[in-house]
């Protein structure tokens, strides 16, 4: 695959949690001050202890200037497309353009049925989302009225608007074959996680989008490849995942010094990935901006 996306892009990933709240508006002012291109926020309704992801982007995106937010990723089980895309073209009409939609099929079937939405097989899961990619888009259509009939969602005579300042894109969350293929056919952009999958898998899945793209039609470099990653910039060990606090990726977080940094990312992007997230496992404004002034200068010159 020729990446022809655009230049690279780097961002962090923040945990919402509500202890920490003036920490994370601490981050995203820094990473939008030293020019990073992204913000994600993960959304896990369920969990007691978060902030709401789409009202706290709200108010993240009121207090940043340039860096673009997007959700890492939403829940659509817990979530309706229909109002989904509502709220997204919303922030991003509030933002002049600074938000895309990160989406997942849900994967806490258990925990998401205990708190009132669907429970799901992972068959009807990837049926869902696809539906709901298609829902998403009608309503941030220029139509005067749309229709949809699924087998989970419907629209009837529904009436569009606001439209987005920009062309959002869809970047869905996907660890499973079928869910690859179906990021192949109709998303944007592929949000996986190290950690969730090894980088092999991460290899493999990007050959099985290629391979869906092209059967559909679609060029693959069309499809942005984004990379979540925890860890810690520095020579100090990062801490072990026994250690870390709710909301982080399984698997253990990278640890190295910027230069390593370098290094490794640069290894992602040989895989085919064109935007980097970082997850930094010690919230503090040091590691952004370690991240901002050590490593991406030296990715973007390479990239």
């Amino acid at each position: 695959m020729t990446l022809d996306v655009t230049a690279l892009q780097f961002g962090i990933s923040l945990v919402p949690a509500t202890e920490r709240l003036d920490r994370i508006r601490e981050l995203a002012r820094t990473a939008d001050e030293a020019a990073l291109d992204l913000v994600g926020i993960q959304d896990h309704p369920y969990q007691r202890h978060f902030l709401d992801t789409w009202s706290l982007m709200a108010t993240l995106l009121a207090e940043t200037e340039r860096v673009s937010f997007f959700t890492d990723v939403a829940n659509l089980p817990l979530r309706p497309p229909a109002v989904m895309a509502k709220a997204a073209a919303t922030l991003d009409v509030l933002s002049d353009g600074r938000f895309e939609l990160g989406l997942g099929a849900g994967g806490l079937p258990d925990v998401i049925a205990g708190f009132g939405g669907p429970r799901r097989t992972p068959g009807e899961s990837v049926e869902a989302l696809d539906e709901a990619i298609d829902v998403i888009r009608l309503l941030w259509s220029e139509e005067r009225s749309v229709s949809f009939e699924g087998k989970h969602y419907r629209l009837d005579d529904a009436r569009p608007g606001p439209r987005p300042a920009h062309p959002i894109e869809i970047w869905v969350g996907a660890f499973k074959p079928r869910m690859m293929r179906l990021v192949g056919r109709k998303a944007d952009g592929w949000l996986p996680s190290l950690g969730v999958l090894t980088r092999d898998e991460l290899r493999a899945g990007n050959e099985r989008i290629d391979a869906a793209a092209e059967e559909t039609g679609r060029d693959p470099g069309s499809i942005r490849r984004i990379i979540n990653m925890q860890g810690l910039i520095g020579d100090g060990p990062a801490p072990s995942r026994a250690e870390l606090p709710v909301g982080y990726l399984a698997g253990e977080p990278l640890a190295g010094p910027a230069d390593w940094w370098v290094e490794t990312l640069a290894g992602f992007v040989d895989d085919g990935f064109d935007t980097l997230v970082f997850w930094p496992v010690d919230p503090r404004p040091g590691q952004v901006e370690l991240l901002a002034n050590e490593v991406v200068p030296h990715l973007r010159r390479s990239g």
